[in-house]
């Protein structure tokens, strides 16, 4: 027990130096914002873990308090946030919270210059929670179907781009729709996604894509928006490291696939290891990985798909870009390194789908009750596309970038809830956490500002509030097309 006391006191001062909370300590070293916590109830601790702390410390206790820890991805932008104050909150009021929350503001805005870079996404916790109370995988499914619609594969495959695969529960319903509409065309499918452990989920649901649709493809990179489309690194240094492995599945049935899909589990653990990057505090791969998918049985079907290292030059049908980056990132940035990249991969007749949270939904008023001065999502759909149309110049001609109505644009997804689980002062603790949780995560609100409102029970009271208003919590998403012409 003293071993651990001495350790958390350790954590603690280690905190303070480089102005991070615990939960992002605990993420940085282990992926699990509770470690700390459970340090001190003694519970589900190992001595592994124990030396995984302890070597951390080690190697980072003499850091700059304004550098992460190593380095890591440039594709989106970093949420900054600021050093929780030491001194507890006060009970806030929802409707006296405006002025104390304007100064905490003011607070965070003078120490940003040396903030850590929040990485918003990487609480997994409050990820797993969203999806699992959400529909907005479902919803965001059936708007991609409506685009699958003008799409016409030519020979010799239909070829998608994913931007960001993350468990892959929206492109497994998409290799589905595609298998309805084109069932006897092979398909190239290419998904692109830092996290190991999203790869690992994402591959036990592809076991029937490949048995229900043998001509299939499937092609796994951790490169940036930029490179993933071709499979290969701009910089001949990284190329030369390229891990490029090719998995041959045997057999005829999903049973034979699971196995051996599953066995590939302990190979992400070195090709997908990740670093951090001192610029924006994001992933970024040690070392560029891709690996190919595809059927033995089929192989001479798809030789020619079958893609070699730097030997092609693919362009894609229809390209996703489903929430590929951080609400607050400028419009400049998101334009200049995600989508006119992307566009640029696009087939003639391609069409490239990007999808965003873009508030005014009751997840946003319950933000604005805490936070009424907030802006999580300051760039629409509108500033996008024109940076995408300078930064394309001439060659925008070649594209099709139209602003659609708010009609064609928008769409809700909403908090899975019983009818007699809405209404009255009464209801379910568990739904009015799962309410909030996912109200504070659609709009990006960084775990210190977040802490300092959860000191006080008010905000169940306030989310209490608003779902008795609306009847539930829906949220909308907006988003844009950016095609490209035949001709």
């Amino acid at each position: 027990m003293a071993v651990i006391e001495t350790l958390i006191g350790e954590i603690e001062a280690f905190c303070k130096q480089q102005r991070i909370s615990k939960s992002t300590f605990g993420l940085r070293v282990v992926n699990d914002g509770k470690l700390v916590n459970r340090l001190k109830d003694g519970k589900g601790v190992t001595l592994k873990t124990i030396t995984r702390i302890q070597d951390y410390l080690g190697k980072n206790q003499n850091s700059q308090n304004n550098e992460p820890d190593d380095n890591n991805e440039s594709d989106t932008g970093g949420i900054m946030a600021a050093a929780k104050p030491k001194k507890a909150s006060p009970k806030i009021n929802a409707k006296k919270a405006a002025p104390a929350t304007k100064a905490k503001t003011k607070q965070i805005k003078k120490k940003d210059k040396n903030a850590e870079p929040f990485r918003f996404y990487d609480n997994r916790q409050n990820y797993l929670a969203f999806i699992n109370t959400c529909n907005e995988k479902s919803a965001i499914s059936k708007r991609i179907s409506k685009e699958f619609q003008y799409i016409h594969p030519s020979p010799p495959a239909f070829r998608m781009f994913d931007a960001g695969m993350g468990d892959a529960t929206v492109l497994s319903n998409c290799m589905r729709d595609l298998h309805h509409r084109f069932p006897t065309v092979p398909h190239f499918i290419v998904a692109k996604e830092i996290s190991m452990e999203d790869v690992r989920i994402g591959l036990d649901k592809m076991v029937d894509r490949f048995s229900e649709h043998p001509a299939t493809i499937l092609v796994l990179t951790n490169l940036n928006y930029a490179e993933a489309p071709k499979l290969m690194p701009s910089d001949v240094a990284t190329a030369n490291a390229m891990n490029w492995q090719e998995i041959r599945l045997e057999g005829t049935n999903s049973y034979n696939y699971k196995e051996q899909l599953e066995s590939m589990h302990d190979m992400f653990a070195d090709g997908w290891a990740t670093q951090t990057s001192k610029v924006s505090g994001n992933p970024v791969f040690k070392r560029p990985s891709v690996v190919v998918i595809y059927r033995e049985d089929h192989k001479i079907l798809l030789d020619s798909v079958i893609p070699k290292p730097g030997l092609q030059q693919w362009e894609y049908d229809f390209i996703l870009a489903s929430q590929p980056w951080r609400a607050k990132t400028s419009a400049k940035f998101k334009a200049e390194k995600i989508v006119a990249p992307l566009a640029k991969a696009l087939a003639p007749g391609g069409r490239l789908l990007a999808i965003q949270s873009c508030g005014k939904d009751p997840a946003f008023e319950v933000i604005k009750e805490f936070w009424p001065d907030s802006n999580p999502f300051p760039v629409s759909r509108h500033d996008i596309l024109r940076e995408v149309r300078r930064v394309l110049g001439r060659e925008a001609r070649n594209y099709n970038i139209k602003e659609m109505s708010d009609s064609r644009s928008i769409f809700e997804y909403r908090m899975h809830a019983l009818p007699s689980e809405i209404g009255g002062a009464n209801i379910g603790t568990s739904t009015l956490f799962a309410a909030w949780n996912a109200s504070v995560y659609v709009n990006q609100i960084e775990d210190e500002l977040v802490e300092q409102v959860i000191e006080d029970g008010n905000y169940l009271k306030v989310t209490s509030k608003i779902l008795n208003k609306y009847g539930g919590l829906w949220f909308n998403d907006e988003t844009f097309v950016v095609s490209r012409t035949k001709s």
